[in-house]
């Protein structure tokens, strides 16, 4: 049980997240107490990074999408998930740049809400004007540093 235990942990940790939650369920069935629920743990994550790494998107703006989608829903670790990867390969997406805003808005993190947005407006403009209308971020309405990137003009 320990080698199948200590396998599965080397696969889950290569990114073969199928094979290693194969050997997971049989030992949150069969495996001693004392990993039980160490191994249902681990196999949450494994369904979980099994079923984002059968997603493939044509397009950075339809994973943009998708992650909108996410994070209205209410899905806010999997949307970040989604950002940061279209990050991850196109560093200069204002796109991206500003649904870190949005997530990071909604789930109270003001900083970086207003570190994302800034660059998402430097990166393209119009995003200033978008996000002055945009309901997401009523929370931040009260932030002088807000108002400010919003309305340059009048400081």
């Amino acid at each position: 049980m320990l080698q199948d235990y200590q396998n599965a942990l080397q696969l889950m940790q290569q990114g073969k997240y199928e094979k290693a939650r194969v050997l997971f369920e049989k030992l949150s069935r069969d495996g001693s107490p004392e990993i039980l629920e160490r191994c249902r743990v681990y196999l949450t994550v494994c369904e979980r990074n099994s079923k984002e790494s059968s997603l493939s998107f044509k397009s950075s703006e339809e994973q943009y999408d998708y992650a909108v989608s996410l994070l209205n829903t209410g899905s806010y670790e999997e949307a970040r998930d989604q950002f940061e990867a279209i990050l991850g390969k196109a560093p200069q997406a204002d796109f991206a740049h500003y649904g870190m805003a949005l997530l990071s808005s909604v789930t109270g993190q003001a900083e970086e809400a207003l570190e994302h947005l800034s660059r998402a407006i430097e990166l393209n403009p119009s995003n200033r004007i978008q996000a002055r209308s945009d309901p997401d971020f009523v929370d931040m309405a009260d932030d002088p540093r807000f108002t400010e990137l919003l309305y340059p003009e009048t400081s």
